[in-house]
């Protein structure tokens, strides 16, 4: 018998060197968190993997896995606990070593494994560690199988069996390479800034990029896991505004961000303004739609009205689906409706056949951006970005809330907004035209202004997004009248940025 995991344990004692910990917030709406050592032991991460070959026998998927880490000084401690655990449960691993989280998902494809496990934690600061998976490709895990993950590990329910074995697949990464730059080589020469924050795609996106063609400038490429700058994640103002400056510094067409583990990617202009995500999904919707007209696109609640309301869009029949936040639940909206492409506020960008597989890469984003460039000759990144319609947008900012209490917390805001709504009250001096519920409450006044408020799926925040169509002086008013809903919560603490 494996011991019960306990929600509890302090360092350095008998205990905690007897028995798994693990916190149960870590398993998140479609990954696993969790603060290393603070709220999971490596005897936890022993028990998740457990947990995990246990739920994939159980859903009747064929036992072949695929696993890889991040570039932290822990992450690979951790898989190997993670190896331990799958293989007790008759998982045949295969791992890939070190790798970028969309490199795992391709070796979902490349090495026949239905099963996926990646350890990381993404851009979230240096302390913590996570699991992303999935068990059927190319899809990871959302709501259902997580809640189940959680009580087949907190209540050790483990179902134990031979068949497990380990084989470690040598120079993955040439596989990986070789598949994205198996494609024309880009007319346009064209110079880019390539950011990676220290992270895991330093060791691949700039070789990538300089094999379609690219003249590539690489930004903090060399790999240290203390992130010495700042967290490698394109939607932190900090890594948006160094690589506006180097590109501002070499003159380039364009600059690329990607997070810790390659899965997202940022983009700058080449004026060295940055472009939220969200817009430069609008650009490339509208450069794909040439290509296949007619096409669907999921967008996540946090992204601009644009994508409804562009008349190049509307011209060339595409169809944008509004659907949750979260890399899971537009991987799955994307598959479910057959959509050619799915977009986040965050980055997480899914290009679905012909151009991808389904699943989220930020390398591959990358590539879409540059051979989108190579279509358009004689326009810039900047000229691309001016044409899509004007609007004022705030970053993602996020106000520091447990993850005890978030959801409870964005249900009552959910209740406020519902209720100043049924009694025809204003919001930033404007009636409320809609109120979207599908994930947190997105506020939409009479003259297209909006505000999001929801719980993070991975961090203990509420994310808070406003845009207008109006003016930028909208923008700040609807911000205010959101924030002040959102902080008549006591719970709510300060935002990690603000407009």
């Amino acid at each position: 018998m494996f011991p019960k995991p306990q929600v509890a344990l302090s360092p350095n004692t008998y205990e905690y060197e007897s028995f798994p910990l693990v916190k149960p917030t870590g398993f998140r709406e479609y990954d696993a968190r969790w603060l290393f050592e603070k709220e999971i032991n490596l005897m936890g991460i022993q028990a998740l993997g457990m947990g995990l070959g246990t739920l994939i026998h159980e859903m009747g998927v064929r036992p072949d896995l695929v696993t890889g880490h991040d570039f932290r000084g822990y992450s690979s401690s951790i898989k190997y606990a993670l190896v331990s655990g799958l293989m007790a449960a008759g998982v045949r691993v295969k791992d890939i070593g070190l790798a970028l989280s969309p490199m795992a998902y391709f070796g979902q494809f490349e090495l026949d494994c239905p099963a996926v496990a990646m350890v990381t934690a993404s851009h979230n600061d240096n302390g913590w560690t996570g699991v992303k998976m999935g068990a059927n490709r190319p899809l990871t895990f959302g709501p259902d199988e997580m809640g189940r993950l959680k009580d087949i590990v907190m209540n050790a329910a483990f179902k134990l069996r031979d068949g497990g074995s380990y084989q470690f697949v040598e120079n993955f990464p040439a596989r990986y390479i070789a598949d994205l730059t198996n494609r024309p080589k880009l007319k346009r020469k064209l110079k880019v800034v390539a950011a990676c924050g220290n992270g895991t795609a330093g060791a691949f996106a700039p070789k990538v990029l300089e094999m379609i063609g690219c003249e590539v400038i690489p930004l903090d490429a060399n790999l240290d896991h203390t992130f010495p700058r700042y967290n490698p994640n394109p939607e932190d103002m900090k890594m948006l505004h160094a690589i506006a400056d180097k590109v501002r510094e070499t003159g380039a067409d364009v600059g690329l961000g990607f997070d810790g583990d390659g899965d997202r990617c940022g983009v700058v202009d080449n004026n060295g303004d940055e472009i939220f995500a969200d817009k430069i999904g609008v650009m490339l919707a509208r450069d794909l739609s040439k290509l296949h007209p007619n096409a669907t696109f999921v967008v996540d609640v946090k992204s601009t009205g644009v994508f409804a309301t562009d008349p190049e869009l509307t011209a060339q029949g595409a169809k944008t689906d509004y659907w949750k936040t979260g890399h899971s639940y537009i991987k799955r909206r994307v598959t479910e409706l057959s959509a050619l492409a799915g977009f986040e506020k965050s980055g997480h960008f899914f290009f679905n056949k012909p151009v991808g597989r389904g699943y989220d890469d930020g390398v591959l984003t990358a590539i879409a951006v540059c051979e989108m460039l190579d279509r358009n000759p004689g326009k810039s990144m900047a000229d691309l970005y001016a044409a899509v319609p004007k609007t004022w947008g705030s970053p993602t900012m996020a106000a520091k809330c447990a993850d005890e209490i978030k959801y409870d917390v964005v249900e009552r805001v959910v209740k406020r907004f519902i209720d100043l709504k049924a009694k025809g009250e204003k919001v930033g001096g404007y009636a409320i035209k809609d109120l979207v519920t599908v994930n947190g409450v997105r506020v939409v006044t009479e003259d297209g202004t909006w505000g999001l408020v929801r719980a993070s799926s991975n961090k203990p925040e509420i994310v808070v997004v406003v845009e207008s169509p109006v003016a930028e002086a909208r923008m700040h008013e609807m911000f205010k009248a959101v924030d002040a809903v959102l902080h008549e919560n006591s719970e709510v603490g300060a935002y990690n940025q603000t407009i």
